[in-house]
């Protein structure tokens, strides 16, 4: 099945209430508690690109007082939710959210010891260029991992996993996952991009029904 895009950035603001209302709690909770297990143990530099409404900082920040994060995101609404997230936590003092394109780092090269992202790559009509700045930016022994939806093989397979999320969510909540998976890519697709961009190490995965996740973890630079 072809990928059929859907709007790189969700920016109004009833779609981002929509968003953020949908309960995440146990996919976050479990993709934090995976990225601190990533990073180094004493302080470091945490990059969250596409950070949506910010949860998934602020369970890291709680997690791992030690470290700092710059949280970006395309969308400005997202930002604000976010804000209200850190604010609500305390955190603003460990976490600095920007309005920064992730395709396009305004960052020095190999500056973050860490650099997470989950949900943002199938919003992106050219993945590879955030691939590529990603290896830019990220320490040659930093830690990774991505986590997003896959696309099906077939619009059945599709149907089944929007019925199945269920009807705690409404009928717009249920499309904005549906069209998520038309948008998302394929494990082949997302392994041929990682090794593209020159990222080594990254071990790639179907983590779930519906989920891959790409990670290597921070190692020690020996002297």
């Amino acid at each position: 099945m072809l990928r059929k895009l859907e709007p790189e950035v969700m920016d109004s603001w009833e779609e981002a209430i929509a968003y953020d209302t949908m309960d995440f709690t146990e996919v976050n909770t479990a993709f934090a508690q995976e990225a601190v297990i990533l990073g180094p143990a004493a302080s470091g530099l945490v990059l969250d690109a596409g950070t949506g409404p910010g949860r998934i900082p602020v369970l890291m920040s709680q997690m791992r007082p030690q470290w700092q994060f710059i949280a970006i995101d395309m969308a400005k609404n997202m930002l604000h939710i976010a804000e209200n997230h850190v604010k609500q936590a305390g955190l603003q003092s460990q976490i600095r959210l920007e309005l920064v394109d992730a395709k396009s780092l305004p960052y020095e090269d190999g500056i973050f010891d860490l650099v997470v992202s989950n949900s943002l790559i199938h919003h992106l009509p050219e993945p590879l260029l955030f691939f590529k700045e990603l290896q830019r930016v990220v320490k040659p022994n930093g830690g990774i991992l991505l986590r997003d939806l896959f696309r099906p093989e077939d619009e059945a397979t599709i149907n089944s996993l929007v019925e199945s999320i269920g009807n705690e969510y409404d009928n717009h909540q249920k499309q904005l996952f549906r069209d998520s998976l038309h948008a998302a890519l394929t494990l082949d697709e997302v392994s041929k991009l990682i090794n593209a961009a020159g990222l080594v190490g990254l071990q790639v995965d179907q983590s779930s029904d519906r989920h891959w996740t790409a990670k290597r973890g921070w190692t020690p630079i020996h002297q």
